[in-house]
C-alpha cells in the first residue's frame, strides 16, 4: 500500500463493465471520499477508440466484428484505437496527482518505467521512443521497432483514469484489424513472442505491482 493506494485485481471482466468501475473509484477519489486504487485486469476481445482516433484505423467490417465476437468502445482516453484481449495485463490507475506530481509528463514517463522494470526481470530490453516529429510522440513502451505496451490516459483536476496494456501472451494477430495507435509502419510484439515460451500473466502481474510501488514510491 503507497499513499492508501487500493489495488483491485479484477482477473477476467469484460471492458464496459470496467469502465462503469473506474467511473465509480474517480467520482470518489475526486472527491476525496475514497483512496486512490490500481485496476489490474484482462478484458475478452475489445478495440476502444480514444478521443483521437479515425474510423479508418479500424480496417475490418460490423459483420466480422460480430463474427470474431470483438466488442467495441468510443472512450474518453487519450489517443488512438487500440486492441485488449486475453494475455494482455491491463492497467488502469486511479490516483490523485497531488499525492506524486501534478506533471502529466512525469506521470506517463512513470507508466513506462514501470513497465520497463517489469519487462526487464524477464531480460527483454524495453525502451522509449521518439517520434522524428516533435509534434508527434510514441508514447508507450517499445522493443526495437515493435510496440509492446500502449498507454492511453484521461486525466481531469489531476485524478488519472485509464492506464496501459502490456501485451504478455496476447493473439497479435488482432492488431492485423487495426492500425494500432494510429501508427502505419510500426508493428505489435508480446513477451511470448520474444521469449519464445508461455509467459505467466499472474507472474508478470506480480512483478508489475511491486516495480509500480518502487517507482511511485
Amino acid at each position: 500500500m503507497i499513499h492508501g493506494l487500493n489495488w483491485m485485481n479484477l482477473g477476467r471482466q469484460n471492458f464496459y463493465d470496467t469502465w462503469q468501475l473506474q467511473k465509480q473509484v474517480f467520482e470518489k477519489v475526486s472527491a476525496g471520499n475514497a483512496p486512490g486504487s490500481i485496476i489490474l485486469v484482462e478484458h475478452p476481445s475489445t478495440f476502444t477508440f480514444g478521443k483521437t482516433s479515425q474510423k479508418k484505423h479500424l480496417l475490418i467490417t460490423t459483420e466480422q466484428l460480430q463474427e470474431k465476437k470483438i466488442q467495441v468502445y468510443d472512450i474518453d482516453r487519450g489517443g488512438d484505437i487500440t486492441f485488449h484481449g486475453p494475455g494482455q495485463l491491463v492497467c488502469y490507475p486511479i490516483l490523485n496527482l497531488d499525492f506524486f506530481a501534478k506533471d502529466l509528463h512525469w506521470y506517463l514517463r512513470s507508466l513506462e518505467e514501470v513497465v520497463i522494470l517489469t519487462l526487464e526481470k524477464y531480460k527483454i530490453s524495453a525502451v522509449r521512443k521518439q517520434h522524428p516529429d516533435p509534434q508527434k510522440n510514441y508514447t508507450g513502451v517499445w522493443v526495437n521497432d515493435e510496440k509492446i505496451c500502449a498507454i492511453g490516459v484521461k486525466v481531469s483536476h489531476w485524478v488519472t483514469m485509464h492506464g496501459l496494456a502490456l501485451n504478455v501472451s496476447t493473439d497479435l494477430k488482432f492488431f492485423d484489424f487495426i492500425v494500432p495507435c494510429g501508427i502505419y509502419d510500426k508493428k505489435v510484439t508480446s513477451m511470448e513472442k520474444l521469449l519464445h515460451f508461455n509467459v505467466n500473466i499472474q507472474e508478470v502481474s506480480k512483478t508489475f505491482k511491486s516495480n509500480f510501488e518502487h517507482v511511485f514510491n
